[in-house]
């Protein structure tokens, strides 16, 4: 049976975030949740971060008085998926008074939003890559591929549970609420979004398409790095079998940005990780994951689009094991300065017994990785790179017919 797209499966349409009208703070420049944490380890596959890593939340659209506008709320969310993994419904920002059908509110600001935005990350990501430089040169022969995103979607808050918060309908927003809430990013956009970036945006902004790249990942849990993920890189051959093509560990995080845009109904996420690509293995190591890889059997009815035979354990030689598998199905378009990639994946955690499923949208920001590894570079050169990008998806890709739930 082929392989059908999450885009094409029958799915539950989403509870749609009502957009905010066009405001923003210029003189908001508080950073909250900045932190230098310590390393967060997870032998599961899990999200990491590095030493050091930065990580910081701040809004865009404020009171003159750097305050939430009365209108402002957090609401709780149906998210089947997130629900399940964290226990409790999730709270998104929501502005009350304003829908698609109203006219937007105007603010007269000294600044654009992308210029803020700018302000606020920019040290934040030079001190990240000074701190990955030197790291970097630690590293021998493992290369580490460094790389910058800016992830799409809707900036959720969650551990509402212990606060009271989730049977409430609306919160009147509050900084000290909203530091005691965790958040994610939720990433999944519905098909319409999608059209309208591949259909209508790419061709607007001149980009060019690249490749499309029908990938399955198999993530392992190895006992002599328990502190990290081997991610298998494979591609299907004519004969219906997996090929490994490239083997690399879990990324790690660096510095994580959130961006509430409280006047668009889709948010932003700046994240600098690293990626290391694993070129030393040994022949007994890469023979262990090739006989790993190899009786992987394709199953498109499967979460992850992988079975392995009954009877067989989905480990090799008692140091690789099997925590997850993804099947990814890739566009992406190129310009100058960044890579558009729109994915639909298709996952699979053998840990917790779970599947999901995500159609989403991103960008790295290649050219401003470039410029900041070049010996000597200039701030100011940085800045304007950083400014021109985040108006591209202030400006492009910051509006969603509907937010998924």
């Amino acid at each position: 049976m082929a392989y059908i797209p999450p885009h094409k499966r029958h799915s539950k349409d989403v509870r749609r975030a009502s957009p905010i009208p066009e405001t923003l703070q210029p003189q908001f420049q508080r950073n909250m949740n900045l932190r230098a944490s310590t390393s967060r380890k997870d032998k599961s596959g899990k999200i990491v971060y590095a030493d050091h890593a930065i990580s910081k939340w701040f809004a865009v659209g404020l009171d003159d008085d750097g305050q939430f506008p009365p209108y402002i709320h957090l609401e709780p969310i149906s998210l089947e998926y997130v629900e399940r993994k964290i226990g409790e419904k999730p709270l998104v920002l929501v502005n009350s008074i304003v829908t698609e059908e109203d006219s937007k509110l105007v603010r007269n600001c000294s600044k654009s939003p992308w210029e803020i935005i700018a302000e606020n990350v920019q040290q934040e990501l030079l001190s990240s890559f000074e701190i990955l430089r030197n790291e970097m040169d630690d590293q021998g022969s493992e290369k580490v591929k460094p790389t910058l995103v800016a992830r799409l979607g809707k900036i959720i808050f969650h551990g509402s549970h212990s606060m009271g918060l989730e049977s409430v309908n609306k919160i009147q927003v509050e900084e000290a609420i909203l530091r005691q809430l965790r958040r994610s990013l939720h990433t999944d956009i519905p098909p319409s979004y999608m059209e309208n970036i591949i259909d209508g945006v790419v061709p607007e902004i001149g980009v060019d398409f690249e490749e499309e790249k029908d990938i399955y990942t198999v993530k392992l849990s190895d006992n002599t790095r328990p502190d990290a993920t081997v991610l298998c890189r494979c591609i299907v051959l004519e004969n219906k079998k997996l090929h490994l093509y490239k083997v690399a560990l879990n990324q790690v995080r660096q510095m994580v940005i959130d961006v509430s845009c409280l006047d668009k109904n889709l948010d932003i996420r700046l994240m600098l990780c690293t990626s290391r690509i694993l070129t030393s293995l040994t022949d007994e190591e890469m023979n262990s994951l090739r006989d790993l890889i190899n009786s992987a059997v394709l199953d498109s009815d499967m979460k992850g689009g992988l079975r392995w035979p009954l009877g067989e354990e989905a480990s090799s030689c008692g140091r690789y094991s099997v925590i997850g598998v993804w099947h990814t199905v890739t566009k992406a378009y190129k310009s100058s300065s960044f890579r558009l990639k729109a994915r639909d994946a298709d996952g699979y955690n053998f840990k917790t017994g779970t599947g999901e499923t995500l159609r989403e949208i991103y960008l790295k920001l290649n050219r401003i990785v470039s410029e900041i590894q070049e010996p000597g570079a200039e701030g100011d050169s940085i800045s304007k790179m950083l400014e021109d990008s985040l108006r591209l998806i202030w400006d492009k890709f910051l509006c969603c017919e509907r937010f998924p739930t």
